[in-house]
């Protein structure tokens, strides 16, 4: 059995070594950093002045219009609304790209906000000082020509940019806190081994979808500490680019549930056939499934009616050890949003709706690059990285049942455990603190 993945306190602090001597006579047995106090580089600042900005290297696959790359390292050149207006108290300083397609932004980029274009991600690092020369590290996994596996993942290579980075880390003797962007891996063993090394090396890190920091509609969050009886989720788009953010937003929201256990005991796929037997079998509620779908901009009538499209259509099952039974209905070309739908112990329900906002540029985001500057300017996580994990793990199995015939899959490696926090969605995160 695969041991557990718990919050750790590790992710709790900011390290580093302030000199490459002071690595090398870290005590023998295993690679250690040392530790210093997690004050917040935010909070220390004068009443209603702005923090001086953090050095940031990016590491991105692809850098053109709209792009990941774009939607998040481009407010950190050009602000939150990406207008020239106010922006994060961070600055690019340096930027490694993987691919250029004919329609690329970073060369001209580069040559009108002064950053470094560098050949090699250990160089976006180094940036030739012989030290780590930045104060965070975001990487961008998404977007550009990489081949899908016989799963349908398509192997972005986020391990392989980690690995650089924390390889870059682990010679030049100090950490900095990194972001990647959607889930790590995308295959588990990936995530997992990603996870590991972060552990190993004490990297403050986080990864993670933008929509559960995005504006609801409606606007409502679960009620911390109520138990959950129910659940229906529903996303949109392919199974393996949107599944992710559908089980992201659905984990932000039943994480402040009642219950201690977090972790999932296994997961099985279903074709979208399946619904009326999952009805009947009480697997999926009704009541809860047409309130979703409703939200999501369809209903159960059109959904049966498409459920031949089964390539990047699916049912998601997954059983929490809590004894939690959560489907998600994927709904490629049927639905228009992500939605999820929860009822309470008390027989009170709610549904709201990821809102995927374009203008001003995408806002979302804007709200993930605020957490990503929070954690750059104090070391800690704004979230846990566990959540991540826990989704990015039924992801993988998800798909793998899939795969292998609707099989379902035991899961004891997502006997994942964490305590959630209360960082906030849009509009309560204050964009100009």
């Amino acid at each position: 059995m695969s041991p557990s993945l718990s919050h750790s306190t590790n992710m709790k602090h900011s390290f580093g070594f302030t000199s490459r001597r002071q690595f090398l006579g870290a005590s023998a047995g295993a690679i250690g950093f040392g530790l210093s106090n997690a004050t917040s580089a935010l909070s220390s600042q004068h009443p209603g002045t702005k923090p001086a900005s953090k050095s940031v290297a990016a590491i991105v696959t692809v850098y053109r219009k709209n792009s990941h790359a774009d939607v998040l390292v481009g407010k950190i050149l050009e602000g939150w609304k990406q207008d020239g207006g106010i922006g994060p108290a961070l600055r690019l300083s340096s930027l490694y790209v993987d691919q250029f397609p004919a329609d690329d932004m970073s060369v001209g980029l580069a040559a009108k906000h002064g950053f470094r274009l560098c050949k090699t991600i250990r160089e976006a690092i180094e940036l030739d000082t012989g030290a780590v020369a930045v104060d965070g590290v975001i990487s961008i996994g998404e977007h550009g020509d990489y081949p899908r596996n016989e799963m349908g993942q398509q192997l972005y290579p986020r391990r392989r940019f980690f690995e650089e980075i924390a390889m870059s880390f682990e010679k030049l003797g100090k950490v900095v806190p990194v972001f990647n962007d959607k889930h790590p891996g995308p295959a588990w063993k990936d995530a997992k081994w990603m996870y590991d090394r972060a552990q190993e090396l004490k990297i403050p890190w986080m990864a993670g979808s933008s929509l559960p920091v995005s504006y609801r509609e409606p606007d409502v969050g679960f009620p911390k500490g109520e138990s959950l009886e129910a659940c229906v989720g529903v996303g949109y788009s392919g199974l393996d680019i949107y599944g992710f953010h559908t089980l992201d937003f659905l984990q932000s929201i039943i994480e402040h549930r009642s219950s201690l256990k977090t972790g999932v005991d296994w997961v099985q796929a279903y074709p979208i056939a399946s619904i009326p037997m999952l009805l009947d079998r009480k697997e999926i509620d009704r009541e809860l499934l047409d309130s979703s779908l409703a939200s999501s901009g369809t209903d159960l009538k059109a959904v049966l009616a498409t459920a031949s499209n089964e390539s990047e259509s699916g049912i998601f099952l997954m059983q929490y050890q809590d004894g939690l039974l959560i489907p998600v209905i994927m709904l490629s070309g049927v639905a228009t949003g992500i939605s999820v739908a929860c009822r309470l112990r008390n027989s009170k329900t709610f549904t709201t709706r990821a809102e995927e906002r374009p203008e001003p540029r995408y806002p979302h985001f804007a709200y993930l690059l605020k957490g990503i500057e929070q954690m750059i300017h104090t070391g800690i996580p704004a979230y846990p990285v566990e959540r991540s994990m826990l989704t990015s793990g039924i992801l993988d199995r998800a798909l793998t049942s899939k795969h292998q015939g609707n099989r379902r899959l035991e899961t004891p490696e997502l006997n994942i455990q964490y305590s959630p926090v209360d960082f906030g969605y849009a509009p309560h995160i204050n964009l100009d603190s």
